[in-house]
């Protein structure tokens, strides 16, 4: 009880009102005897009762907080020992002095009294560690408790939220899932075929999408010629994850016995209760995919997270000028309702960005516009500095190209920027530049990775493409012809062709014989294109050291290292994985290296058989199915190069990357 209570304070004001009151009365008695008397008696009954009830009143409350207190005594040890609320006391060495009843009878132990804690599980090791927050969900003995760690006293209290835990994931199971499902290429093969050949295709494709629909529980509904629709819980598509979307890999085999080259490709939407969202989600995963080149899955949450899975083989080239012509009547009209056009490639541009930013200025040209290449003149390799050499010999050209603190001084809000070669703001020389230009245009020819430029005007992304100098040059048969191509300018373009296909050997379609074609009607000079290309004797030498280091991971899988302490350029690490390529029995090429900022590069080729876009993927890089490279900030090449073997393991085994 407290000791305020028994200390009685109440009676120190009725001590004094007593004394006021025998004043009081003897006052009266000297000024009338018998009003006094009377006053006297009233007064005396008065108190009298006053402090007969206060007595009272402090016994019964004494009594009633003892009873209270015995009651809260006996609701604790019921609460203690019978509530289902686990508890542990520990001591400093983690070791379990005491357990309430319920969490003896809860855990798998004869007796729990001195037991280590950590015995239980392991997990308690990052609950004890945490500084601010000191709860986490730990399972023990099937169940799922939430355990609070109150550090000072050393307490713990396990709560059951097994229940819990299970209505989330039946929840989280039920959820729907919105997909769409496009058929590659089909207007462009259908559009030749008789009548009861496309027929024929177009129930077995609708065969194989119901049968696969009908086995998982999907629900799937052909909305066009070249697109269905599928409607379907989280818990199916877990257990379509696991075989990495095999319906990609059975229509792919199916139409390839009938000499039909027919992929799919999926969008899908998941993660949200909104419907509307998820098909947004799901539109926008298939975007994603198609501009990865199709034959793909990718599933795409609210929170911008993407799962890939399939792209197994090389995007079908297109047998249609169509779209080159209408993207390049669209870019004409934006460069003839813009000031200037700047033109802008990625850091450290090879020949390709080189060459393709030349075509787009020469674009703005053809339509009387003034046009920029946007370079950084202290980061370029050996062939770009022999071309700018080039360059400098024609003042009215070489004046064209500005660094970019030039290009931001001369930046208007009617001033267009085309970004060549990459489709990743963090790769672009000036990432400035980028975000303050109000028109954007992106030409590249990578697959499109989950980062991208935002607020773009128009994007032209072709991954069938050997090169975006292929697409650029393409696109500049249907601009004005105001203004001839130079002899350099096709030069230039040619040798973005010649590097990324290496030597017309890789990536290397129909429509790029026609693009060099052009050029070199066009004046394109390829003795000069050979001697911008030609490599001294000590990157030859650098080359052949690495190749000595080479070892065979998995079969036709070769992996090479640079020196830890010898910076090697890019366009040296690429080359070298080329090399590798070359070699009998190697199907698959990385070079692993310390790059001149100190990071580790790594560039990876490959025949087809192996997607080396999506185990750089992994690594934080991207690319092409057979031509991909990452970046490691401040790594070192043992590290790497076991990163980069749990990803091959994970994508040559499983399919899928995130």
């Amino acid at each position: 009880m407290s000791a305020f209570f028994r200390k009685r304070p109440i009676r120190v004001p009725l001590f004094f009102l007593s004394l006021l009151g025998l004043i009081s009365a003897l006052l009266l008695l000297f000024w009338h005897v018998w009003i006094g008397i009377i006053v006297a008696i009233l007064f005396a009954t008065v108190l009298l009762i006053g402090w007969q009830l206060e007595k009272r009143l402090y016994e019964e409350t004494e009594k009633h907080i003892e009873t209270l207190s015995y009651r809260m005594k006996r609701v604790g040890e019921e609460a203690l020992l019978e509530m289902p609320i686990g508890i542990l006391l520990v001591n400093e060495h983690w070791t379990i002095e005491w357990a309430n009843p319920y969490m003896a009878r809860e855990l798998e132990f004869d007796s729990i009294i001195g037991e280590n804690l950590f015995s239980l599980s392991e997990e308690f090791h990052s609950l004890v560690k945490q500084e601010d927050n000191k709860e986490q969900t730990i399972s023990l003995s099937g169940k799922k408790f939430k355990i609070y760690y109150k550090q000072q006293e050393k307490l713990l209290y396990f709560f059951d939220i097994t229940e819990q835990t299970e209505i989330e994931t039946l929840y989280h199971a039920d959820r729907s899932v919105i997909g769409v499902l496009f058929i590659d290429n089909y207007d462009e093969l259908a559009q030749g075929m008789e009548d009861q050949t496309r027929s024929q295709l177009n129930s077995m494709v609708t065969s194989l999408v119901n049968n696969w629909g009908a086995g998982y529980g999907i629900y799937v509904k052909r909305i066009s010629s070249d697109r269905f629709i599928a409607v379907l819980s989280e818990s199916i598509l877990h257990e379509l994850e696991k075989t990495k979307f095999a319906i990609l890999d059975d229509i792919r085999e199916t139409t390839s016995k009938l000499n039909l080259a027919l992929t799919l490709s999926i969008g899908v939407g998941a993660g949200s209760s909104s419907l509307v969202e998820l098909g947004q989600l799901a539109q926008s995963g298939l975007d994603l995919v198609l501009g990865r080149g199709g034959d793909q899955v990718a599933i795409k949450q609210p929170s911008g997270k993407v799962k890939f899975y399939g792209g197994k083989t090389n995007p079908a080239e297109k047998r249609t000028r169509v779209r080159a012509r209408v993207i390049s009547h669209a870019l004409r009209d934006l460069i003839q309702d813009s000031d200037q056009v700047f033109v802008m490639g990625h850091q450290l541009p090879d020949m390709d960005a080189i060459g393709a930013s030349v075509g787009v200025r020469k674009m703005a040209e053809m339509n009387q516009i003034n046009g920029y290449v946007v370079i950084d003149f202290d980061e370029l390799d050996q062939s770009v500095t022999r071309l700018m050499e080039e360059v400098k010999s024609k003042p009215d050209l070489f004046e064209r190209f500005i660094t970019p603190e030039e290009a931001l001084s001369k930046l208007t809000d009617h001033t267009l920027l085309v970004v060549v070669d990459t489709h990743k703001p963090s790769m672009v020389i000036d990432e400035k530049l980028l975000n303050r230009a109000e028109k954007v245009v992106v030409i590249d020819h990578h697959r499109r990775g989950e980062e991208f430029i935002s607020n773009t005007m128009l994007v032209y992304m072709e991954p069938y493409a050997s090169s975006t100098a292929e697409l650029v040059t393409e696109l500049l048969e249907y601009q004005p012809k105001h203004d001839k191509i130079s002899m350099l300018e096709a030069t230039a373009m040619l040798a973005g062709i010649i590097v990324d296909t290496k030597s017309f050997t890789l990536r290397t379609g129909a429509r790029t014989f026609e693009a060099a074609s052009y050029l070199r009607t066009n004046g394109a000079d390829t003795v000069l294109v050979q001697r911008l290309l030609k490599e001294d004797i000590a990157t030859y030498i650098e080359r052949s050291k690495i190749v000595q280091t080479v070892e065979f991971f998995r079969e036709g899988i070769a992996i090479a290292h640079g020196e830890e302490m010898n910076p090697y350029s890019q366009v040296l690490i690429a080359q070298t994985a080329d090399i590798l390529l070359t070699m009998k029995g190697v199907s698959a090429s990385f070079v692993v290296a310390k790059k001149d900022n100190g990071d580790v590069g790594i560039s990876a080729r490959s025949l087809g058989e192996i997607n080396v876009q999506v185990i750089m993927e992994k690594l934080g890089g991207g690319g092409h199915l057979t031509n991909a490279a990452c970046q490691i900030k401040n790594g070192m090449i043992d590290i790497a190069i076991e990163q980069l073997k749990l990803a091959i393991i994970e994508i040559v085994e499983g399919g899928q990357s995130t």
